[in-house]
């Protein structure tokens, strides 16, 4: 019998102790301040009766999930040490290190997750959360991963539940957002594939249709097929989280807890996101790959480049958002190479150019990398902006672009960083006027999930 198999009963969203869970969790919830310690003047008794009902309702569930033994007894330790210290600010390190997700890779393999944690792009504030989630990982990336990108830490998800801080546009569940006290080393990081494949086949489907955008087949059949497209983005984040640590870098660009201008992290995410695109490529082209796993990588050149161009560029403020300045600049990219034509307020690709264009602008960017190394960080900064500015064009109240003085060139990072506007480059008149009409679509996928899309 598989570890799978041995699973019984599966938990779901009605099971009654999962129900009486996520109430008790919601109702502490509001009793918390930011560090997720007891809010001054909230009922410490009321406080103290909701967390003994999570612990009850924990080990009622915990038999459900035997390959988190170790993890739910830790679990129930951490929740006893936080009500006798009076629920001070909130310390996990030691059910956090016994959670180990990547060690069952299994698909469709059920996880109860509850922490006092941030959700990126959900909550800033350290409140408790509850999740039930499945595991993705399809037979050929567990081939690919284990023979062409290894990468032990990554582990691929699907919603099934949770509490208000995943009601958001959150798709990562990463362990150094887990109150913690001390940091420990992180064997792990997660990601939900059907928020990403559901929000993308959403706002592509729009974006497409409010451009005249005439879609390859392939790329209708992604957009048709919620599975299909879970799949496809388990292999993109796949290549790109293992990207982040590997080429000729300069030093560690993004890893590593520093302060420096923003279009340094647009450049290191779509590097990223590059590299997963030119090795689906190389996978499409290769003689020896398997025709799903060929499928899987012609797919994913579309999920890239659509989720890039429409929904990147137009998600969130215009406040340092990196991720939609390298949206601009791939789009920009394909245009002035003469791969992207907006004419007659139709968009139409060059679908036969498209693999070569894009992966020349990541052999661009790896080319910055490559001769950064032997440049000194503030050299490299300014490189990194002339690639950008070569093809996006800067505001016009840009001291970036001006030239910055030589009190800024003589002087600390932090003179560089400071000097950089929250909108360096502005969106086109083409985002501007798309952005109208794609907006309520990218907001409506807030809270979204495969089962929901």
């Amino acid at each position: 019998m598989t570890l799978l198999e041995s699973v019984h009963p599966t938990i779901t969203t009605k099971t009654p102790e999962w129900v009486r869970l996520k109430d008790a969790v919601t109702a502490f919830r509001a009793l918390q301040q930011k560090d997720g310690a007891l809010a001054e003047g909230a009922d410490a008794a009321a406080a103290g009766a909701l967390l003994d009902e999570v612990r009850a309702q924990v080990a009622a569930l915990a038999p459900a999930f035997p390959h988190d033994e170790a993890y739910l007894s830790a679990l129930d330790d951490d929740l006893a040490a936080w009500a006798a210290s009076g629920f001070a600010a909130p310390d996990f390190r030691a059910s956090l290190a016994a959670f180990q997700p990547q060690q069952h890779r299994i698909d469709g393999l059920r996880h109860l997750v509850l922490f006092p944690m941030t959700t990126q792009n959900g909550s800033a504030d350290r409140l408790l959360e509850a999740l039930l989630v499945d595991v993705i990982w399809p037979d050929f990336i567990d081939v690919l991963e284990r023979e062409a990108y290894p990468n032990a830490l990554f582990v691929s998800l699907r919603f099934v539940d949770f509490t208000g801080g995943y009601d958001t546009n959150s798709a990562v569940l990463f362990p150094e957002t887990v109150a913690m006290k001390e940091l420990i080393p992180f064997t792990w990081g997660a990601i939900f594939q059907d928020r990403e494949a559901a929000r993308f086949r959403r706002v592509v489907a729009e974006a497409a249709s409010i451009t005249k955008l005439d879609l390859p087949e392939d790329a209708r059949r992604l957009l048709a097929d919620q599975a299909l497209a879970e799949r496809t983005f388990v292999l993109w984040d796949l290549i790109h989280d293992r990207t982040h640590m590997r080429g000729d870098l300069p030093f560690d660009p993004f890893m590593i807890k520093q302060r420096m201008p923003f279009f340094l992290y647009s450049l290191e995410e779509l590097r990223c996101d590059l590299t997963a695109f030119r090795e689906a490529v190389r996978l499409v082209r290769a003689e020896g790959t398997d025709e799903v796993t060929r499928d899987h990588a012609r797919l994913a050149q579309f999920a890239i480049l659509f989720d890039r161009i429409f929904r990147f560029p137009l998600t969130g403020s215009r406040v340092r958002n990196y991720d939609g300045l390298g949206g601009q600049l791939l789009f920009a990219w394909l245009h002035q190479h003469h791969v992207l034509h907006w004419t007659d307020t139709s968009l139409a690709i060059d679908w036969e150019q498209l693999p070569d264009t894009v992966v020349a602008l990541s052999d661009a960017i790896n080319d910055l990398y490559w001769a950064s190394i032997d440049r000194p960080k503030i050299a490299h900064w300014l490189a990194a902006y002339d690639l950008v500015r070569a093809t996006l064009t800067p505001n016009p109240a840009s001291r970036w672009a001006r030239g910055l003085p030589d009190e800024i060139l003589a002087g600390a990072p932090k003179g560089f960083t400071d000097a950089v506007l929250d909108d360096e480059f502005p969106l086109s008149m083409f985002y501007e006027a798309l952005g109208k009409k794609l907006r309520p679509t990218i907001e409506s996928t807030e809270g979204i999930t495969g089962a929901s899309a």
